[in-house]
């Protein structure tokens, strides 16, 4: 749209960054925030206004973890697509993972992902490698990569399995002031496995990747954090181990922060039923105890954000057998809805903690100034919602390429009603 300002009238406005919860209206203007609870005078001042009554008015979301498969495999999403996937689901904030085609090792492909004609309705912060060809020997420009736009680097897919060269990641990562964010996987024990290790791989007859795997990579991880005071945060964690070391690290002021997905607080590993691909991802969906341990977590403070992992994957690549199966499925749409259903319907999980893990901490994990918060001055990035709306998830409705879900046809409580970037609607619900 071609307006200036836009006046958000009569919404709950949830800002943990500030403490606003109170029903006050929201003026932006020029792509900034420009007043909470404006005066009469700026309000008459706005060329459009949004009525907000009813509906929970906060700072646009971020997610710290999505698989945009741009460049080389447009064939499962584009940055176009994926995009707009993340404005249906309150997104206006995205960080796009280097396991594309070629690996975005580079300030040149780092540049690339953000040019204009990608056609990204909500912003794009890429995660560039953290070695060259993410194949984990050698590092790559950490300073010319944040300076062409990465907020972190990654070998996510992959973990960084040599101590030296993850200690030197961090130390490097350290002085350019960004994250390492590590997929925690010792792949020495997971080698042809395909889901969890437990009673359920055993009955399909399945290589199941074991909770040692994970937990292990934590605590060596962390042990380096610990020396080099670099920022480690660990990417979709699963298990209830891993999650003890993580806190016990927080208590020792090691700079360790995590992520959860919606798919590893709301699923077990007995989801996969008789071979169901829908529910094959890595890390794998864990056991019961696991996935409580996730939920303890995000209402303790434990864990810091909510994030989708969201991995698109063209059909072709799901219907096959499931240990040659692709890993992952897309999230960027039902994330608000599992966290609204799971963790504030059935759990009481306060509201203002939903939105800090979906916007204020991811914002604050890789430095996103000016996100992440409605306060005055701001970067204009809204996510309307109604926390009480009763819906049907429909995955032919999907804005995604791709449909690779566990969730189609399941009912939620919670969903997006308009998604603002900069100050323009880049999302209104149908």
């Amino acid at each position: 749209m071609s307006q200036t300002s836009l006046l958000i009238r009569g919404g709950r406005v949830i800002d943990p960054a500030t403490g606003i919860d109170d029903e006050v209206d929201v003026l932006l203007a020029n792509g900034k925030v420009t007043a909470v609870n404006p005066d009469k005078k700026q309000s008459a001042s706005a060329d459009e206004t949004f009525n907000a009554k009813g509906l929970i008015v906060a700072p646009g979301f971020v997610d710290l973890h999505v698989h945009l498969r741009e460049p080389g495999q447009s064939y499962k999403e584009t940055i176009a697509t994926g995009t707009a996937a993340a404005a249906a689901g309150g997104f206006t904030s995205v960080c796009s993972m280097p396991n594309t085609n070629p690996v975005n090792d580079s300030a040149e492909w780092t540049t690339w992902m953000q040019a204009p004609e990608r056609r990204a309705v909500v912003n794009v912060f890429p995660i560039a490698a953290a070695t060259l060809g993410s194949k984990g020997e050698k590092l790559s420009d950490y300073r010319a990569l944040h300076k062409a736009g990465a907020v972190a680097v990654t070998d996510d897919g992959k973990p960084i399995l040599e101590d030296r060269i993850m200690l030197e990641s961090l130390k490097a990562a350290a002085k350019v002031g960004i994250p390492v964010i590590q997929h925690a996987e010792d792949t020495h024990l997971t080698a042809g496995a395909s889901m969890n290790y437990g009673p359920t791989s055993f009955r399909l007859g399945l290589r199941g990747m074991p909770v040692k795997a994970e937990s292990d990579i934590v605590q060596r991880d962390i042990e380096l954090a610990r020396k080099t005071r670099a920022h480690l945060h660990v990417a979709h964690l699963s298990t209830a181990a891993a999650l003890e070391a993580v806190g016990r690290a927080k208590q020792a002021g090691v700079r360790v922060t995590c992520e959860v997905t919606p798919h590893h607080f709301t699923l077990v590993d007995e989801n996969v039923g008789d071979y169901d691909t829908h529910y094959k991802m890595n890390p794998p969906l864990r056991n019961a105890a696991d996935r409580d341990a996730m939920l303890l977590g995000l209402e303790n403070g434990c864990i810091d954000c909510i994030a989708t992992d969201h991995a698109p994957h063209a059909r072709h690549e799901k219907e096959v057998e499931f240990d040659k199966a692709s890993f992952g499925i897309t999230g960027l749409e039902t994330a608000l809805a599992l966290a609204i259903t799971v963790l504030k319907v059935e759990r009481g999980l306060k509201l203002r903690r939903i939105i800090e893990l979906m916007s204020t901490n991811p914002a604050k994990i890789i430095g996103l100034n000016g996100r992440g918060t409605l306060v005055k001055g701001a970067h204009a990035d809204v996510t309307i919602f109604d926390p009480k709306a009763k819906w049907t998830y429909e995955v032919k409705k999907t804005k995604s390429k791709s449909r690779n879900t566990p969730f189609d046809g399941c009912k939620f409580y919670g969903r997006v009603v308009t998604t603002i970037v900069g100050g323009k609607f880049v999302y209104q619900g149908e």
